[in-house]
C-alpha cells in the first residue's frame, strides 16, 4: 500500500509525490466491535506519524496509553496561553571568528506544572493539528518584541532576534498585517527581527510562499531557511525567495569534524550562501573541533550548546551587557589555529 501511494502522478503539469502514515488493528485480536478496531488502528496510525511517517505500526496495547497522555496534552496546551505557561529561551548567535553575539534565536518553552518541560517536538505537532499555533504564534512575536525593547534599554544593540514560523502561521491570511501590527503595537523596527522557515515549508506552495515572502521582506523583515540541507529543495528552486540567511542542519554539523561525508555536505552549502550573498549559520555547535573546522571553511557563524544552553532574557542581557564593556562573551571557546593542515582535511 505505501508502495503504490508514493508513486509519482502528474496533476497541471507537475510531478506529485505523496507518502503515507498506516496503522493496523485485527479482529478479534486486537478488539472485537467495530469502534474499538477503529480507535485502535488510529492509535497504531499515530504511532507511525510520531515515528517519522511514510511507514506502518500494528497495533499494540500501550499505544492507546500513548494516544490518551497525547488527547490530554493538547487539551492542556489549550489552555497555556491563559495560565502563562509557556516561556521564551534565547539560545545566542555567535562570530565563530571573535566569539562575539550577533543576536539569538527565540525559542518556546511549555512549563507544564506537575509534568515539568514539555518538549517542543512533542507539543508543536499538537498545536499545528489546530488552530492554537495562531495563538501561540502571535503571543511569541509579542512576547519577544517586549523582551528586544527591554534589552535595548541596556544595550545598544541587542542583535537579530529570530523567530520559528509554522506553515499553518504562513497559510494564515493576514499573517502580514498580523506581522505589521505587532511591531508598531511594540514601537520596534522589522529589520531588528528574523523569521525561520524551514526547507520543508518553504517548498510546501512555492509560488504562494514566494509572494507572501517578497513581502515580509519588503517590510524590513529577515528570513533564513532552518534546517538547510533536509528539504532536498533545487538551487533554482532557492533563488526565487529573499533569503539572507541558511542554518545548517546540526545533523550534519554533529560529525563535520570526523565524517568526510558531512564535512563534504557542509562545506558545499558554505560555498553555495556565500556564492548568493548569504549569511551561513551552523546549527547545533558543540565542540571546539567543530568550530575549527567551520572556521577553516569560512563559515563565520555558529550556535549550540558549546555556548550554553538556552537562555532566559535576563542572562542574555547580562552576556550582552559584559560583552558590551569588555571582551566577546565566547571568545575563550574560539580556537585561534584554524588553518591546519589536520582541519583542512
Amino acid at each position: 500500500m505505501l508502495a503504490e501511494v508514493a508513486k509519482v502522478f502528474q496533476l497541471s503539469q507537475q510531478e506529485v509525490f505523496l507518502t503515507a502514515s498506516l496503522g493496523i488493528a485485527a479482529c478479534p485480536r486486537d478488539a472485537e466491535n467495530v469502534i474499538d478496531l477503529i480507535r485502535n488502528a488510529d492509535a497504531a496510525m499515530y504511532y507511525s506519524k510520531q515515528n517519522g511517517g511514510n511507514t506502518f505500526a500494528f497495533y499494540a496495547p500501550e499505544m492507546n496509553a500513548a494516544a490518551v497522555e497525547r488527547l490530554m496534552l493538547k487539551s492542556k496546551l489549550r489552555r497555556a496561553l491563559e495560565r502563562d505557561e509557556l516561556l521564551i529561551r534565547y539560545q545566542p548567535k555567535v562570530d565563530l571568528r571573535s566569539g562575539r553575539i550577533i543576536g539569538a534565536e527565540a525559542l518556546l518553552r511549555w512549563r507544564l506544572p506537575g509534568h515539568g518541560d514539555i518538549p517542543p517536538s512533542q507539543f508543536i505537532p499538537l498545536a499545528e493539528e489546530s488552530d492554537i499555533i495562531l495563538d501561540i504564534g502571535e503571543w511569541v512575536m509579542n512576547r519577544v518584541c517586549l523582551d528586544f525593547r527591554s534589552m535595548r534599554h541596556d544595550v545598544a544593540e541587542p542583535g537579530r532576534i529570530s523567530l520559528n514560523l509554522s506553515l499553518k502561521q504562513l497559510r494564515q491570511a493576514t499573517f502580514v498585517q498580523r506581522c505589521r501590527s505587532v511591531f508598531r503595537r511594540h514601537n520596534v523596527s522589522p529589520s531588528e527581527f528574523e523569521l525561520e522557515i524551514t526547507e520543508t515549508t518553504l517548498m510546501a506552495d512555492a509560488r504562494r510562499t514566494v509572494h507572501l515572502l517578497d513581502e515580509l521582506h519588503s517590510m524590513g523583515l529577515h528570513l533564513s531557511i532552518d534546517d538547510f540541507g533536509t528539504g532536498y529543495s533545487s538551487l533554482s528552486a532557492l533563488q526565487q525567495f529573499p533569503i539572507g540567511t541558511l542554518k545548517i542542519d546540526q545533523s550534519f554539523v554533529r560529525d563535520v569534524s570526523t565524517n568526510a561525508g558531512n564535512a563534504t555536505i557542509v562545506r558545499t552549502i558554505v560555498d553555495m550562501g556565500r556564492s548568493l550573498g548569504m549569511d551561513v549559520i551552523a546549527e547545533g555547535v558543540e565542540t571546539v573541533a567543530q568550530v575549527a573546522f567551520l572556521q577553516a571553511h569560512q563559515c563565520h557563524f555558529g550556535q549550540g550548546r558549546l555556548f550554553g544552553e538556552p537562555c532566559s532574557v535576563s542572562d542574555l542581557l547580562a552576556l550582552l551587557v559584559a560583552q558590551q564593556t569588555g571582551q566577546p562573551a565566547f571568545a575563550d571557546r574560539i580556537p585561534r589555529i584554524a588553518n591546519s593542515a589536520g582541519l583542512r582535511a
